[in-house]
């Protein structure tokens, strides 16, 4: 993606383009997959996930101006670099948005995710989310056990868990 400061919502290609494949995605713990969101909770491709990665929590979230209480803070604070110290899964079930990613040369990676689209950003990635212009998504958040929302904002080379990364 661009370095611009422009706009979040805007998609903030590269000039010239620099194409990222899911490959290079993987060598960054990053894993993708595409599944039927019409299924929802009932899609036995999700259940299979879920049950090889031990995903046991789920809820959903809408995020829009209607929908979620404090949604212009809650967006700054999406949009901030951060990271956790457990991964990060979500599955879209509706709408479209970005997560940004760090590589390991500290270049932002600019995803675009919509109806469907399952990622799993692995712990201790810098990462941040946005809307798209469309400023809608509705999204299915999966854990390992019990949530901890505990997001540690940029830098935070101090903790273990970032080395090893």
């Amino acid at each position: 993606m661009d370095e611009s400061a422009g706009d979040p919502l805007q998609l903030h290609r590269a000039e010239p383009a620099r194409p990222v494949l899911l490959e290079q995605l993987h060598w960054l713990g990053v894993l993708y997959w595409t599944l039927d969101a019409d299924k929802d909770e009932n899609d036995p491709e999700l259940e299979k996930i879920r049950k090889e990665r031990n995903y046991s929590w789920m809820d959903v979230i809408t995020i829009c101006k209607d929908k979620l209480p404090n949604y212009e803070e809650k967006m700054k604070m999406f949009y901030e670099e951060h990271l956790y110290l457990d991964d990060e899964i979500r599955y879209i079930l509706d709408g479209s948005g970005y997560f940004d990613v760090r590589d390991k040369e500290d270049r932002w990676i600019r995803i675009f995710m919509e109806k469907g689209d399952m990622i799993t950003l692995p712990a201790r990635i810098y990462h941040r989310f946005t809307l798209d212009e469309k400023n809608y998504v509705k999204a299915m958040q999966l854990l390992v056990g019990d949530p901890v929302w505990a997001a540690y904002s940029c830098p935070a080379a101090h903790f273990e868990a970032r080395g090893q990364y």
